[in-house]
């Protein structure tokens, strides 16, 4: 008896519809996924732009190859020791909220920033650019390349973070493949469990077999 109820609640698991456990994952990763939506904060970015701009004794290739040079120190200490100013934030702020990205084709740095707020996130893109350009324009005499602001960074008008709904579907996704594969792995009945007797062969069969 007590190997039968041992046995009752996987024979109950077997006989389940299969759209249950699509079912179940599903809500269960979508309520997952909005619960960790709206735990989390938003996130705000913003970006400005710097571009290089070459002087009578340099080029636009000139130009070109230290808006590579800057996107790279622009995260620099150096940098950045004036931008925490500017700014009003901590250096390590900076380091771990700024982001730079720099194109092959345009003398153009992009200086990104993201915070928890709208207004901040504005603050320190702009920070860093300001102070990007006067480290490079103190060298300008020598590199005859001066930067100039292209366009500042505005407040964000929303959250660049994805909202409780979106994460409440990715996590609905999640939940039904994982349903599926469950599906896919779940056991199937026997005979033995569906209380079907097993087939025996006929007289006729045993005969043409003997």
């Amino acid at each position: 008896m007590t190997e039968i109820r041992q046995h009752r609640p996987l024979a109950r698991a077997k006989t389940l519809p299969a759209w249950s456990l699509l079912a179940a994952g599903a809500v269960t990763g979508g309520l997952l996924g909005a619960g960790y939506g709206l735990a989390k904060p938003p996130t705000y970015t913003a970006t400005s732009y710097v571009i290089a701009v070459p002087t009578d004794k340099a080029d636009s290739s000139t130009a070109l190859g230290f808006a590579q040079a800057y996107g790279r120190v622009a995260t620099q200490l150096a940098v950045l020791g004036d931008a925490q100013v500017w700014a009003g934030v901590p250096v390590k702020t900076l380091q771990s909220s700024v982001q730079t990205a720099t194109s092959p084709d345009a003398p153009m740095v992009a200086v990104t920033a993201t915070s928890s707020r709208a207004d901040l996130a504005a603050d320190m893109a702009n920070a860093v650019s300001r102070s990007l350009t006067v480290h490079a324009n103190d060298s300008k005499d020598s590199t005859h390349v001066a930067l100039q602001t292209f366009a500042r960074a505005i407040k964000p008008a929303g959250p660049s973070s994805a909202s409780a709904s979106v994460t409440g579907l990715v996590g609905a996704s999640a939940g039904g493949l994982l349903g599926g594969l469950l599906l896919l792995v779940r056991p199937r009945r026997t005979t033995e469990e569906t209380g079907r007797p097993a087939s025996v062969p006929s007289p006729a069969t045993a005969a043409d077999v003997l």
